[in-house]
């Protein structure tokens, strides 16, 4: 059976994709690079060190990448973090999974910084066994290395375990890892393109996953071992 769930945050359990779109937008922009929004949008669910070389020549990016690196993490903190809400019924979710006998961890590539106000915007203490950051993975989604470090975390084989994101990217980098996904529609991703990512069933955000946990996948059994 499922035994553990593994939560993407940013775009499956708060609402911050705009945002961190937003900011990339303008930390380019402060480097002289005029990005279009949706261009950018499209690539968040990836970290950095694979957003930047979408948009960066080879040589900007060895010369400029960790500078605007730094701007753009603290531009994020200082004037788009506030601003960031989590979607309904996080904290109802949390319950029933915990309610089911299962164990949580949350899987991302967030700051230490970013990952402290989450937990302050999410009551999650009594629920989340682990969670990482960006420090505990050489690659960012879509590289397996976050889901990896969350899985070694939580002491599950990846059989009995199954992650919830909103992004391709989350589905690719969960495939690598032999872990399953279930898709959210919040961050903004058609269906269309979650389903070719591999995403067995999508819900429309937390809330409508909770309202219909009993006959989703993270109630049932996994794939073999």
């Amino acid at each position: 059976m499922i035994r553990g769930i593994l939560f993407d945050i940013d775009g499956t359990l708060i609402d911050s994709v705009d945002l961190h779109a937003e900011c990339w937008q303008a930390a380019f922009k402060h480097f002289g690079y005029e990005i279009p929004f949706s261009a950018i949008r499209s690539q968040i669910g990836k970290g950095g060190d694979q957003l930047m070389p979408v948009f960066l020549p080879k040589e900007d990016l060895k010369s400029k990448g960790e500078d605007i690196q730094k701007y753009r993490k603290a531009l994020y903190l200082r004037e788009y973090l506030p601003k960031v809400k989590p979607f309904p019924e996080v904290p109802q979710l949390f319950k029933v999974i915990r309610d089911h006998g299962q164990q949580m961890a949350l899987a991302s590539s967030a700051s230490d910084e970013e990952l402290e106000m989450y937990k302050r915007l999410i009551p999650m203490e009594d629920y989340v066994r682990a969670a990482t950051t960006a420090d505990d993975a050489d690659k960012s989604k879509p590289h397996p290395d976050i889901f990896e470090a969350a899985i070694k975390k939580l002491g599950l084989p990846p059989n009995e375990l199954i992650v919830v994101g909103d992004s391709p990217y989350d589905a690719i980098a969960a495939r690598k890892a032999n872990v399953e996904t279930v898709g959210v529609l919040c961050g903004g991703f058609p269906e269309k393109v979650l389903e070719e990512a591999g995403c067995i069933a999508i819900y429309q955000d937390p809330s409508d996953l909770r309202k219909n946990y009993e006959q989703s996948p993270l109630a049932g059994f996994p794939k073999s071992a």
